[in-house]
């Protein structure tokens, strides 16, 4: 899914529900931007903002609030004064809805900012101006400013999970006195680091979430700043879903059948759409047994339809009598996916026991579920560097490139083509525990 500014010609579709996440260091902010964008977008009822008044882990003076307390949920969080899981908030303004996801800054919560970016349109990359090392003498390697390597994972992580659309919000602006200079030597440097991953859509903002410059109103002490606001900027963002245009996707959750002794023995396939669209007469293709299909009739809640797009949760009535069940793919017959049992793929290693080339795992793609064993790890992504080396293993928070091989093949794409049919997670068959999340490559 791909995004842009576009601040004219919009529609209504385009200005539809935002999911957008926030990331950065240990106390960059996140919290209290998300609470002061809440707040002053009155997206906080009375009885929320009485109970942050009267919390006893408030850390403001006097009676300022305490607007992290809004997404600090876990009572370790506000003990702590750190975001430990992933927090969802919705609300809206008058030109749209949205639903942010406050992710950890911590490393060793990195799995969490994994899991809150998978469905984001967005991302926010905070930078907290106080901790960015600014060097007078130009830094022995040329550069003279020395980003985190918080902010380097995150970013790295971005453009993994394909959130082609980054707002940098330059934080903590008024611990600088809303030096402009400090602001440019920053922004230069993130879109010197941005350009070795390949990020293209970058919009950066100076800020302040404590005191709210420029994040719904703009800042009288930042006239040097022309841009939009946080809040106008996000209300702009016009999301494309390419996926509309993808080939058609629709991978079988349920066979819905009557109990066989009706006249009319119906027998119909429930699932969303992923990609793409079908119409009734449409050719398909049953994967991964490559069984010919036509499109009979679309059912959903409303009744019959003569279409159907991504997103839409339908029941698909086929022209033929078939042997599909839960897990297969029913592609477009022009365009169907590859069948893989053998693969590469990106991963992030989510578990606290580090890879065991031994052990066998569960594979969940779609709705497919089968064994699979890592052959390999090709190399280790250095987040710093961006280089990548030779590893043979993996623990907690490790980007890498794997092998695997799948005892039943997958209908899949590639991940940077399809998001739903290029993703899957790896289960531990022993614990259950999720202990990778990947992206399907199939360039290499």
């Amino acid at each position: 899914m791909n995004a842009r500014i576009d601040n004219h010609n919009d529609t209504p579709t385009e200005r539809g529900l935002l999911r957008f996440i926030t990331a950065g260091s240990v106390d960059d902010g996140k919290s209290t931007l998300i609470g002061r964008l809440l707040f002053d977008s009155k997206g906080i009822f009375a009885d929320q903002l009485d109970a942050m008044s009267r919390s006893k882990h408030k850390r403001t003076v006097g009676d300022a609030v305490d607007l992290s307390l809004l997404t600090d949920g876990l009572e370790a969080e506000r003990e702590q004064g750190i975001t430990i899981d992933v927090a969802y908030r919705y609300f809206a303004t008058p030109k749209r809805k949205f639903i942010i996801a406050d992710t950890p800054g911590h490393e060793q919560y990195t799995r969490n900012m994994v899991t809150g970016a998978s469905t984001a349109d967005a991302v926010i990359i905070l930078i907290d101006v106080s901790k960015v090392k600014l060097r007078e003498d130009g830094g022995a390697d040329g550069n003279d400013v020395e980003l985190l390597i918080q902010t380097k994972r995150h970013s790295t992580i971005a453009h993994l999970l394909q959130i082609e659309h980054v707002v940098v919000a330059v934080n903590k602006m008024d611990l600088v006195n809303y030096d402009q200079a400090v602001y440019d030597r920053i922004v230069k440097a993130y879109k010197e680091f941005a350009a070795t991953l390949g990020l293209k859509d970058i919009t950066p903002i100076p800020l302040s979430a404590l005191t709210g410059d420029n994040v719904v109103e703009s800042s009288e002490k930042m006239g040097w700043y022309q841009g939009p606001t946080l809040i106008s900027l996000l209300e702009s963002l016009s999301v494309y879903d390419e996926s509309h245009a993808a080939p058609f996707r629709f991978p079988v959750q349920l066979v819905a059948r009557h109990n066989g002794h009706e006249a009319n023995d119906f027998r119909g396939y429930m699932g969303r759409i992923e990609a793409g669209k079908v119409s009734v007469g449409d050719k398909l293709v049953v994967q991964p047994s490559g069984q010919s299909a036509t499109v009979k009739d679309i059912l959903t809640l409303e009744g019959s339809h003569q279409s159907a797009v991504v997103g839409q949760s339908i029941t698909l009535l086929l022209g033929e009598y078939l042997d599909i069940s839960r897990g297969d793919l029913l592609a477009g017959a022009g365009q169907p996916a590859t069948l893989l049992k053998t693969l590469k793929a990106d991963v992030c290693w989510m578990s606290d026991e580090p890879l065991d080339m031994r052990r066998k795992y569960w594979i969940k793609h779609g709705t497919k579920q089968t064994s699979a064993k890592i052959t390999g790890v090709d190399t280790l992504l250095d987040i710093n560097t961006q280089q990548r080396h030779a590893a043979d293993g993996l623990k907690l928070n490790d980007i890498a490139r794997i092998g695997l091989t799948v005892q039943q093949p997958l209908a899949a794409d590639a991940y940077a083509d399809i998001r739903a049919t290029g993703a899957f997670i790896l289960i531990d068959e022993v614990t259950h525990q999720t202990v990778a999340a990947g992206m399907i490559r199939l360039d290499a």
